[in-house]
């Protein structure tokens, strides 16, 4: 299936299952080890299913949602905006969440996703992207880092269930020609 052309569109109210199952298995095969067990094991589907719809009903258009299809199956999600510095919004974008179903890593699903959020961060006249990623993850730490993005020194403390996965940004710059 994986030889199916991939198909990147805007996601729609109906896929929020679907992204939400593909977030929480994202979760539970990228973060194990980094995170505790048990945190991941009571992610709900359900829950973040209820989540998505919200703040996909509610948006105010600044946060765009994509989603990858491959013969007809919803693969990978991805979502991003402008970046978030506390409550001060810069010119900047940022990649908030990027995540494949787990049987579809290394089918180029991940990286269609961030090359199609990198051009339209790029054609909304943005000149930089920003990202956050836990330190200790080195699969998706190189996967950034061959798309250009490289780490800038910003670190910030994140802790799951008393356990400190910290996490680092990521910046790249972007150019007309980026994408």
């Amino acid at each position: 299936m994986d030889d199916e052309p991939l198909h990147i569109r805007a996601m729609t109210l109906p896929d929020c299952d679907r992204v939400a199952e593909i977030r929480v298995r994202g979760w539970q095969s990228a973060y194990r080890g980094l995170m505790p067990q048990p945190h991941l094991d009571a992610l709900s589907v359900t829950a973040d299913a209820e989540r998505h719809r919200a703040r996909f009903t509610r948006g105010d258009g600044s946060v765009l949602n994509i989603v990858a299809e491959r013969g007809g199956e919803l693969v990978g999600w991805a979502c991003h905006g402008p970046y978030r510095d506390e409550e001060l919004r810069t010119d900047d974008a940022e990649l908030y969440a990027i995540y494949v179903d787990p049987g579809h890593y290394g089918a180029g699903v991940g990286h269609a996703l961030l090359q199609e959020s990198v051009r339209q961060r790029t054609a909304a006249g943005h000149d930089r992207m920003f990202l956050w990623v836990l330190e200790g993850n080195t699969r998706a730490r190189r996967f950034y880092e061959r798309a250009g993005f490289r780490a800038d020194g910003a670190e910030e403390p994140y802790e799951v269930d008393g356990v400190p996965v910290p996490e680092v940004r990521y910046v790249r710059t972007l150019t007309p020609s980026s994408h």
